[in-house]
Protein backbone atom coordinates (compact mmCIF):
# COMPACT_ATOMS: atom_id res chain seq x y z
CA UNK A 1 0.00 0.00 0.00
CA UNK A 2 1.30 3.70 -0.79
CA UNK A 3 -0.84 6.73 -1.16
CA UNK A 4 -0.47 9.28 -3.92
CA UNK A 5 -1.45 12.92 -4.21
CA UNK A 6 -1.85 15.34 -6.66
CA UNK A 7 -2.23 19.50 -6.96
CA UNK A 8 -2.79 20.80 -10.34
CA UNK A 9 -3.08 24.56 -10.55
CA UNK A 10 -3.91 25.02 -7.02
CA UNK A 11 -2.75 25.50 -3.62
CA UNK A 12 1.06 25.73 -3.08
CA UNK A 13 4.26 23.27 -1.92
CA UNK A 14 2.94 23.34 1.58
CA UNK A 15 -0.85 22.13 0.77
CA UNK A 16 0.39 19.17 -1.48
CA UNK A 17 2.97 18.33 1.79
CA UNK A 18 0.35 18.75 3.72
CA UNK A 19 -1.83 16.52 2.26
CA UNK A 20 0.86 14.04 1.71
CA UNK A 21 1.68 13.63 5.29
CA UNK A 22 -2.23 13.11 6.18
CA UNK A 23 -1.63 9.85 4.69
CA UNK A 24 1.62 8.77 6.04
CA UNK A 25 0.90 5.25 7.55
CA UNK A 26 -0.21 4.17 4.10
CA UNK A 27 3.52 4.39 2.88
CA UNK A 28 5.94 4.56 6.29
CA UNK A 29 9.14 3.70 4.37
CA UNK A 30 9.42 7.00 2.47
CA UNK A 31 8.13 9.87 1.08
CA UNK A 32 8.11 13.38 -0.73
CA UNK A 33 6.64 15.85 -3.02
CA UNK A 34 7.87 17.84 -6.36
CA UNK A 35 6.61 20.98 -7.41
CA UNK A 36 6.57 23.22 -10.17
CA UNK A 37 5.88 26.76 -9.26
CA UNK A 38 5.38 27.38 -12.85
CA UNK A 39 2.46 25.54 -12.80
CA UNK A 40 1.13 26.18 -9.69
CA UNK A 41 1.21 22.01 -9.78
CA UNK A 42 2.87 19.08 -8.04
CA UNK A 43 2.49 15.53 -7.00
CA UNK A 44 3.02 13.31 -3.48
CA UNK A 45 4.04 10.00 -2.42
CA UNK A 46 4.27 7.90 0.54
CA UNK A 47 6.17 4.82 -0.80
CA UNK A 48 5.34 1.38 1.13
CA UNK A 49 8.88 -0.36 -0.34
CA UNK A 50 8.30 -3.60 -1.25
CA UNK A 51 9.90 -4.73 -4.88
CA UNK A 52 12.74 -2.41 -4.66
CA UNK A 53 13.77 -1.66 -1.07
CA UNK A 54 16.96 1.11 -1.95
CA UNK A 55 16.48 4.71 -2.43
CA UNK A 56 16.38 4.02 -6.35
CA UNK A 57 12.64 3.54 -5.81
CA UNK A 58 11.70 6.68 -4.32
CA UNK A 59 8.49 8.61 -5.38
CA UNK A 60 8.17 10.97 -7.24
CA UNK A 61 10.19 9.37 -9.39
CA UNK A 62 11.09 11.15 -12.70
CA UNK A 63 12.37 9.72 -16.24
CA UNK A 64 15.62 10.28 -17.74
CA UNK A 65 14.38 13.76 -18.96
CA UNK A 66 12.89 15.09 -15.74
CA UNK A 67 9.88 16.31 -17.50
CA UNK A 68 7.40 13.61 -16.53
CA UNK A 69 6.99 12.73 -12.86
CA UNK A 70 5.10 9.47 -11.45
CA UNK A 71 3.36 8.82 -8.13
CA UNK A 72 2.34 5.70 -7.92
CA UNK A 73 0.58 3.07 -5.74
CA UNK A 74 0.49 -1.20 -6.52
CA UNK A 75 2.10 -3.83 -8.04
CA UNK A 76 2.60 -4.74 -11.86
CA UNK A 77 2.93 -8.29 -11.76
CA UNK A 78 4.83 -8.63 -15.12
CA UNK A 79 6.70 -5.42 -14.76
CA UNK A 80 9.91 -7.79 -15.40
CA UNK A 81 8.67 -8.94 -18.97
CA UNK A 82 7.86 -5.66 -19.85
CA UNK A 83 11.29 -4.22 -18.70
CA UNK A 84 12.86 -6.42 -20.56
CA UNK A 85 10.66 -5.31 -23.82
CA UNK A 86 11.70 -1.95 -23.24
CA UNK A 87 15.50 -2.42 -22.50
CA UNK A 88 15.20 -4.13 -26.08
CA UNK A 89 13.75 -0.68 -27.44
CA UNK A 90 17.08 1.07 -26.05
CA UNK A 91 15.16 2.14 -22.37
CA UNK A 92 17.50 2.11 -19.29
CA UNK A 93 16.87 1.43 -15.86
CA UNK A 94 18.11 2.77 -12.58
CA UNK A 95 15.88 0.51 -10.18
CA UNK A 96 14.42 -2.70 -9.87
CA UNK A 97 10.74 -1.08 -9.06
CA UNK A 98 7.91 -1.56 -11.21
CA UNK A 99 7.00 2.58 -10.91
CA UNK A 100 9.89 3.01 -13.36
CA UNK A 101 8.48 0.30 -15.50
CA UNK A 102 4.81 2.04 -15.30
CA UNK A 103 6.87 5.43 -16.14
CA UNK A 104 9.08 4.44 -18.92
CA UNK A 105 5.99 2.33 -20.79
CA UNK A 106 4.13 5.54 -20.81
CA UNK A 107 6.83 7.29 -22.28
CA UNK A 108 6.78 4.55 -25.35
CA UNK A 109 3.23 3.76 -25.59
CA UNK A 110 1.37 6.67 -23.96
CA UNK A 111 -2.36 5.56 -22.79
CA UNK A 112 -1.92 2.29 -24.62
CA UNK A 113 0.61 1.36 -21.94
CA UNK A 114 -2.29 0.73 -19.77
CA UNK A 115 -3.13 -2.16 -21.70
CA UNK A 116 0.23 -3.95 -21.07
CA UNK A 117 -0.35 -4.14 -17.40
CA UNK A 118 -1.18 -6.81 -15.40
CA UNK A 119 -1.93 -5.65 -11.85
CA UNK A 120 -3.65 -3.55 -9.24
CA UNK A 121 -2.32 0.07 -9.84
CA UNK A 122 -3.54 4.02 -9.08
CA UNK A 123 -0.83 6.41 -10.42
CA UNK A 124 -0.58 10.11 -11.67
CA UNK A 125 2.22 10.99 -14.61
CA UNK A 126 2.73 14.63 -14.82
CA UNK A 127 4.23 16.44 -17.66
CA UNK A 128 5.90 19.35 -16.39
CA UNK A 129 6.67 20.44 -20.09
CA UNK A 130 3.34 21.11 -20.86
CA UNK A 131 1.15 21.21 -16.79
CA UNK A 132 -0.47 18.35 -17.93
CA UNK A 133 -1.27 14.45 -16.55
CA UNK A 134 -2.67 11.29 -17.13
CA UNK A 135 -4.31 9.05 -14.67
CA UNK A 136 -5.26 5.77 -14.60
CA UNK A 137 -6.73 3.17 -11.83
CA UNK A 138 -6.82 -0.54 -12.47
CA UNK A 139 -9.23 -2.98 -14.42
CA UNK A 140 -11.01 -3.38 -11.17
CA UNK A 141 -10.86 -0.64 -8.71
CA UNK A 142 -8.53 -2.28 -6.46
CA UNK A 143 -6.55 0.59 -5.81
CA UNK A 144 -8.28 3.54 -3.82
CA UNK A 145 -8.18 6.77 -6.70
CA UNK A 146 -10.42 10.14 -5.56
CA UNK A 147 -10.45 13.46 -7.34
CA UNK A 148 -11.89 17.41 -6.70
CA UNK A 149 -12.11 19.35 -10.18
CA UNK A 150 -13.07 22.84 -10.47
CA UNK A 151 -12.53 24.09 -13.60
CA UNK A 152 -8.78 23.62 -14.61
CA UNK A 153 -8.14 22.92 -10.63
CA UNK A 154 -7.78 19.22 -9.89
CA UNK A 155 -6.81 17.73 -6.45
CA UNK A 156 -5.99 13.75 -6.54
CA UNK A 157 -5.67 11.79 -3.23
CA UNK A 158 -5.65 7.87 -2.41
CA UNK A 159 -7.87 8.92 0.58
CA UNK A 160 -10.28 11.65 0.63
CA UNK A 161 -9.34 13.07 4.04
CA UNK A 162 -6.13 14.36 2.36
CA UNK A 163 -8.37 16.13 -0.01
CA UNK A 164 -9.84 17.93 2.45
CA UNK A 165 -6.30 18.15 4.01
CA UNK A 166 -5.82 20.84 1.66
CA UNK A 167 -8.52 23.10 2.94
CA UNK A 168 -9.63 24.12 -0.86
CA UNK A 169 -12.17 21.94 -0.52
CA UNK A 170 -15.42 22.34 1.31
CA UNK A 171 -16.77 19.39 3.61
CA UNK A 172 -20.44 18.69 2.94
CA UNK A 173 -22.53 15.72 2.15
CA UNK A 174 -23.92 14.55 -1.61
CA UNK A 175 -27.20 14.34 -0.41
CA UNK A 176 -28.60 13.33 -3.59
CA UNK A 177 -25.59 10.63 -3.29
CA UNK A 178 -26.84 9.26 -0.02
CA UNK A 179 -30.48 8.80 -0.42
CA UNK A 180 -30.35 5.71 -2.82
CA UNK A 181 -32.62 2.92 -2.43
CA UNK A 182 -29.14 0.91 -2.74
CA UNK A 183 -28.06 2.56 0.34
CA UNK A 184 -25.15 3.10 -0.77
CA UNK A 185 -22.66 5.34 -3.10
CA UNK A 186 -22.47 4.22 -6.63
CA UNK A 187 -20.27 5.01 -8.87
CA UNK A 188 -18.51 7.79 -8.95
CA UNK A 189 -20.13 9.12 -6.11
CA UNK A 190 -18.47 9.38 -3.09
CA UNK A 191 -20.95 10.74 -0.57
CA UNK A 192 -18.80 14.25 -0.27
CA UNK A 193 -20.09 16.99 -2.75
CA UNK A 194 -17.47 17.39 -5.85
CA UNK A 195 -15.36 14.37 -4.53
CA UNK A 196 -16.01 11.45 -6.87
CA UNK A 197 -14.04 8.16 -7.89
CA UNK A 198 -11.96 7.81 -10.43
CA UNK A 199 -14.12 4.51 -12.33
CA UNK A 200 -12.53 1.38 -12.56
CA UNK A 201 -10.33 0.76 -15.84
Amino acid sequence: MCGITGIFNIGNANTLQEMTSSIYYRGPDDGGIEWFDKYNSGVGNRRLAILDLSPAGHMPMSNDKTNLWITFNGEIYNYREIRNELITKGYNFKSDSDTEVVLKAYEEWKENCLERFNGMFAFIIYNSDNNTFFAARDRIGIKPFYYWKNGNAVIIASEIKAIFKTGLVEKSPDLLSLCTPTRFQMYPNTGFKDIYNLPAG
